[in-house]
């Protein structure tokens, strides 16, 4: 059995949904949303595996409300913006729904759920978020077989991690689908620092600072230990007053 929502601002749109999932016992309704506010409590409340998400509406659209969940679910669209914007969806979500569709276009939508998961759109909402603003206050990261979104004021430090990086916050390890070079541009440089080829720190996080050799070392306020690379210490010298 899997959870499902439906978000989408037209009542006769959320009515068609419903009326289809009738035919699939498997999906059980646990909420609907007609706007995106709405829609972000009863999903991060809920917790479904699938949300059934229009885009164009009132305020928060679809995309916005992927930037708010603590967790992704699986995500079908239904929308009807242009071919442009469904070739984006058709590459990076499990299917879209253009308005109006039929029985048997849902049905063919319904069945790709087995072969899906919430990774499926992971590219589309990352790219959204890290777009949206020159410093994004949130990102999306991994954590076990799940996908959620880290405040970036949570996080203590940044490692590389092959073409990933892993990033640490108080309590977790979380492995971002982006490298630290391009962590390191999105990031907002007045409270993340890079100290060497592979770490960046966040500046509130740092308790305490030493002597290492010719460099430095870092005590961090989760007690983590991060070392400063020669070629990164006029940077740490520069903060010392």
């Amino acid at each position: 059995m899997k959870k499902v929502v439906i978000v989408d601002d037209e009542k006769s749109g959320r009515a068609l949904i419903k009326e289809y999932l009738e035919n699939h016992k498997e999906l059980i309704l646990v909420g609907e949303a007609n706007n995106g506010v709405d829609a972000i409590k009863i999903i991060n409340e809920f917790q479904p595996d699938l949300v059934f998400m229009d885009i164009q509406m009132p305020g928060l659209t679809g995309f916005d409300v992927l930037e708010h969940l603590q967790e992704l679910p699986t995500i079908i669209f239904s929308t009807a913006y242009d071919k442009y914007a469904l070739q984006a969806f058709e590459v990076h979500a499990v299917d879209y729904l253009l308005k109006p569709y039929t029985r048997e276009r849902f049905d063919k939508a319904i069945s790709k759920l087995k072969d899906s998961s919430p990774q499926h759109i992971v590219p589309l909402a990352d790219q959204h978020i890290m777009s949206k603003t020159e410093y994004p206050d949130r990102m999306i990261v991994e954590k076990g077989s799940k996908y959620v979104t880290l405040a970036t004021e949570d996080i203590y430090h940044i490692e590389a991690y092959g073409d990933y990086s892993k990033i640490y916050d108080t309590k977790d390890v979380y492995i971002s689908n982006r490298g630290i070079s391009q962590l390191e541009e999105k990031l907002n440089p007045k409270q993340f620092l890079r100290i060497h080829r592979s770490s960046i720190v966040s500046l509130p996080a740092i308790k305490e600072v030493s002597k290492y050799g010719k460099s430095y070392l870092l005590i961090l306020k989760n007690d983590e230990k991060v070392k400063v690379s020669r070629s990164y210490a006029d940077k740490i010298k520069e903060l010392i007053l």
